[in-house]
């Protein structure tokens, strides 16, 4: 894998990471119920704090984290979400937070595809099962309400 390419997976996996941050954020401000409100601040917080450290690797392999094309088109997704939970029941808005991490988990499959350096493979693969709890727990949740 040529530097460019790193680049260009890592920079793909920031936007997964800030796109799940703003939407984990869009469901709790979309949602009545204090338990649902923790649980998405929580997936938001750790969504933030993945996107960091991919910050971080980025730079450690000569990226610029602030350089034109992150964060475009994942705003965008995210202003459309809030318009698809607003006024939603909370099954509803589980069910769009999962379809949000379907994609996170295919994002880090792609990325795991890859010929990654061993250091960033790590850090993926675990950032990849946090991922797979996240649609889990959400999946899980979205039953529950369901049979509510």
């Amino acid at each position: 894998m040529d530097n460019d390419e790193l680049l260009a997976t890592l920079r793909d996996l920031i936007e997964t990471s800030r796109d799940g941050d703003e939407g984990f954020r869009a469901c709790a401000d979309a949602s009545g119920d204090t338990r649902l409100k923790a649980f998405f601040s929580n997936r938001a917080q750790t969504c933030a704090a993945a996107a960091v450290e991919l910050q971080d690797l980025l730079r450690s392999c000569g990226g610029d984290p602030t350089a034109p094309g992150l964060g475009g088109p994942v705003g965008r997704r995210w202003v459309d979400l809030r318009q698809q939970v607003a006024g939603r029941s909370e099954q509803e808005i589980l069910a769009q937070c999962e379809r949000g991490e379907d994609v996170a988990v295919q994002s880090y499959r792609q990325a795991l595809e890859k010929n990654l350096p061993s250091d960033i493979r790590e850090c993926v693969e675990r950032q990849y099962q946090g991922a797979l709890k996240n649609h889990d727990q959400v999946k899980s949740l979205r039953d529950q309400y369901r049979s509510a």
